[in-house]
This record gives structure tokens, sequence and C-alpha cells, in this order.
């Protein structure tokens, strides 16, 4: 009997039990901040400024439940500049439950609470949602909303993240020690090119030199190791740009695919995909391969314009229309991860593969769209009731349909978006091949090996991925057609996991869909 098995993340956030509660999609958790000073935004405002993330030490209560010595801090660049400058009250935080006492973590086991204040999405739904989407296909924060009190004052209803940090990774991968970057810049660190190193274009992985110099401020180590973080980091930049025939060696390929269908799909452009190159992780799994992670969604959907190569921002058809292989061949615009990756025509056919899962299930059959309107009847009456909200109510119940203006700038509606944005691509002629048709697939074991077939019809060929444990990548190798039945054999170790790759004339199809982040195994 085949067990379809999900990868660590979600088999142990759905075991622990409590692990989901603060970040449950059907509770709204009460925070309560308390400072021992009256003048708290000032000093976190200063403490800002200075740059170097210090924190205040304050009481936080959760649902009732009390933590002392929490460090508290602003966080962000353009969700607490933008609202600071117009004078709003409804800022960014970032708490850190160890900060003072260094066994002590917020219920579920999380150390770091990360609570946004939706900035530039009056709908509320653009993180909510794509969180939600994200975790069906890669590793991703949790997230919810909460009510936020300071020093007994309601300060408004937030966007309540989970952190990518240890407790994600080890949720994740099993560990959290291996090499860990963020890839977004600190731009207040970022100073003028280093002598002997390449301009560098943000946190594209483009390779600038083999000084570790040259990348700091643009990656943020988060790994305790210096000098084997920035040797693997220098390391897949160099192979990622000059010797692309060895990416699978450093990079897990599979999901930096998910992680480009899911920002071309969603029209993500605060992230790798757009301007600014940025808003991932980077963390070294146990299989030895650099794998990416999203992060920060609040402008997700559409709701950040540039995209890198036009001067301007998109327009609202051109959003609709945001092409699949924005980037693929503009070398120009340093974009490897891009440009390098989806010139291997089978990774491409998966990447297309990909695209067309993410619509099918989320978008084609409306699944986005009920899951948000669920989610804003739920938040509805606390949304009214803020009383910092950065946008109208009228705008939050508007923006979900359409286009909401707000600060001289044009939010494009989420369903406004999908809805065309769907029927166009769902009709473009890389989906309308001759895509492969997946059918039952089984696997047998007798005297130590395994025989795995596979019902496919319509495919050019039809690979096995297979790997004994999640401490090795995937491994992949052509199966055996007979009247439309594919099969292969091999010695069977302690674990086997495993998918099929069905490849047509235009795209690759998965099964399961979403693999490699679900995969089968043999017991």
């Amino acid at each position: 009997m085949i067990r379809l098995l999900l990868s660590f993340l979600s088999i142990l956030c759905l075991s622990t039990g409590y692990s989901q509660d603060i970040y449950s999609p059907d509770h709204i958790p009460v925070i309560k901040i308390k400072f021992e000073v009256s003048d708290w935004d000032n000093k976190l405002d200063s403490l800002k400024s200075r740059g170097n993330k210090e924190r205040m030490a304050a009481t936080v209560e959760i649902d009732g439940q009390v933590f002392e010595g929490v460090g508290v801090r602003y966080k962000g660049n353009s969700s607490y500049k933008n609202p600071k400058k117009h004078n709003k009250a409804k800022l960014p935080f970032n708490l850190k439950a160890d900060y003072s006492h260094k066994k002590q973590s917020f219920p579920g086991g999380y150390e770091t609470l990360k609570l946004s204040n939706v900035f530039m999405d009056p709908s509320f739904m653009r993180e909510y949602l794509s969180y939600e989407i994200a975790r069906k296909y890669m590793p991703a924060p949790l997230c919810n909303f909460a009510k936020v009190y300071v020093n007994d004052e309601y300060i408004g209803l937030f966007n309540n993240t989970q952190s990518v940090d240890e407790k994600l990774l080890e949720d994740s991968y099993g560990t959290s020690e291996e090499t860990f970057f963020k890839c977004d810049p600190e731009w207040e660190d970022v100073k003028d090119t280093p002598a002997g190193c390449k301009e560098s274009e943000f946190s594209s992985i483009y390779y600038v030199g083999d000084n570790p110099k040259c990348y700091e401020g643009w990656y943020e180590l988060q790994s305790k190791e210096e000098k084997k973080g920035f040797a693997d980091l220098i390391n897949l930049s160099k192979i990622l740009n000059q010797s692309p025939d060895k990416i699978e060696s450093v990079l897990n390929v599979d999901m930096t695919l998910w992680m480009h269908a899911f920002n071309h799909v969603l029209v993500n452009l605060d992230s790798y995909t757009g301007r600014f190159s940025h808003n991932f992780y980077l963390y070294k799994t146990p299989d030895g391969l650099m794998t990416p992670m999203i992060w920060d969604m609040n402008i997700s959907f559409g709701g950040f314009r540039l995209d890198g190569e036009k001067k301007g921002e998109l327009t609202n058809q051109e959003l609709q229309d945001f092409s699949l292989f924005t980037h693929f061949k503009n070398k120009n615009l340093k974009r490897p991860l891009i440009t390098n990756v989806l010139a291997n025509s089978f990774w491409r056919k998966i990447y297309i593969g990909h695209c067309r899962t993410i619509l099918m299930e989320n978008f084609s059959n409306g699944e986005y769209l009920k899951k948000a309107e669920e989610m804003q009847a739920f938040i509805r009456d606390e949304v009214k009731a803020d009383p910092n909200r950065l946008y109208t109510f009228e705008d939050f119940e508007r923006n979900l349909r359409s286009t909401t203006e707000i600060w001289n700038t044009e939010i494009i509606g989420i369903e406004e978006l999908m809805k065309t944005r769907t029927e166009n691509l769902l009709e473009h002629p890389i989906f309308k091949g001759k895509n492969p048709i997946m059918g039952e697939v089984n696997h047998k074991v007798a005297d130590g090996k395994v025989t795995v077939t596979a019902m496919v019809k319509d495919a050019e060929m039809v690979w096995l991925m297979y790997r004994s444990s999640p401490k090795e990548p995937f491994k992949q190798v052509e199966m055996t057609n007979s009247a439309f039945i594919y099969s292969l054999t091999l010695p069977k170790p302690a674990g086997f996991q495993y998918y099929i790759i069905a490849e047509g004339d235009r795209l690759a199809l998965c099964s399961p869909e979403r693999a490699s982040y679900v995969f089968y195994e043999v017991k």
C-alpha cells in the first residue's frame, strides 16, 4: 500500500498538537505589550533609527499567559517608514521571547513573533492567503491575525506571521545547525562596492567575487559559523553563474522551481522575481543543498508593481498579463536563479507544470477566493473596530475584488487580478501542448527489491525520482515503458522515498503533483 507523505514541515507541525494554537486560522490571539515607560514609541523609534536591531524589554501577555523580559523592537523597511511618515500609530513589531530569559519561548515553542501592520494591503488578505497557498508546495510560515495592545491601549489588528527561524527549520528539515542566510539587504548597511568585487544586483546570488565582504550587506548570515556560511554562499553563486551544468550539486532545484512558480503565478514582485530581488532565505538542508524559502507576502498579488524590466510601474493589465518567463532571457538584469536554472529545458518543463498545478489547485477552482471570503468574514468586525487602520473600512470591503486607491497608489483587487490572469494563463499555448496524463502509481517489494509502476499516457519520457532518506538528494532515472505502464526495479534500502515525473512536449507533471515537497514512501 502506498503511503503519501508530506515533508518534515507538515508532519511535525500537524503532530505537535499545540504548535498551531497561536497561528490557528480560527483564532485571533490577544497580545498585550507592557513597557515600564510611557514614551515607549519614541524610544523604539530611536532604536530603529540606529539600525542595529536593539530592543527594549517588556512584559508580554498572550491570551492571558505572561512572559517577562521579552525583547521588543520595530521591524520592517517600507512598512515602518511610510506609516511613520504619515504619523500613523500602527507600526510593525518584532517580539523575542528569549531576550532576557534564554530558555523562554512563546506558546507552541516559538521564540519570535512578527506582527505586521498590513501595509499596502487594504484587503488584509495578501499575507494570509499567500502563505496558505505556499505551504502546499514548500516550507513556509504559518499566519493569522492578532489583536495588539501596548500599555493597555489598543493599537489594532495585525498580521501574526511565523518567523523564518530555527523552529521553522527544525520543523521543516529536522535541523537548524547548517548555513542559513536572510537574502534581504540591510539597506543602511549597503556601502559602495568593496575593492576587488563586482557590482552586486541586490540579493540575486550573482557571483561578485571570492571575498565574503563582497556579499556583506546584501546577505545577512543567520547561522553561527561565519567562515563556513560565506564559503557556502560563494560556492553557490560561483557554480550558479559559471558552471550551470553543476547546479544540482549545490542547489535544491525543485524548491527553487516551486518558488519561481509561486512568485510568477501570484505576481509576487516584492521577491526574487521583482525589482529588488529579495525577501527569501537560503538554508543548507540535510541533503547538502542550498534551499530557498519565501518570506514577506504583504504586497503579493500585484501589490508591488516593479518587475525590474519596465522603468515604471506595471499597469493593472500588465499585472494580469505578467509573463511566467519574466527575466528568463534577460541576463543583463542579473537574475541567475531564474535565467540559469530555467535555461535547462527539463527543469523549465517542470517549472511550467508547477505553475499549472498552482493554477489548478487554487485559482481555476475558485478556492483562493472562497478561503479569502471566509477569513474576511471572520475578521470583519475586528477590522471595523481597529482604531488605527492604515486604510478605511470601505477599502477593506472593496480591495479583495477590485482596485483601491490609497496614499495616491492603486492596489489592484485580488480577484480582479487573478480571475483574468487565470483565464489568460490557462489559454496560453504553453499549457496547450500534448500534456501527459498521469494514472495510478504503485510499488511492490520482493526479494529485497522495490518495483515502482506508473500508468502514464502521452509522455515523451517518464522518470523515477528516488532517495533513501532526507539526508540525500533525489536521484533521477528513466523508467521503462510497456503499453503505457512505466516500471523500474531497484534495490530497496531501509527507507525508500520517490515520486514520478512525466515529461510532455511543453511541460512535465509529477505524481504526487506537489512533489518533491510531497512524495511516496515504501515502508
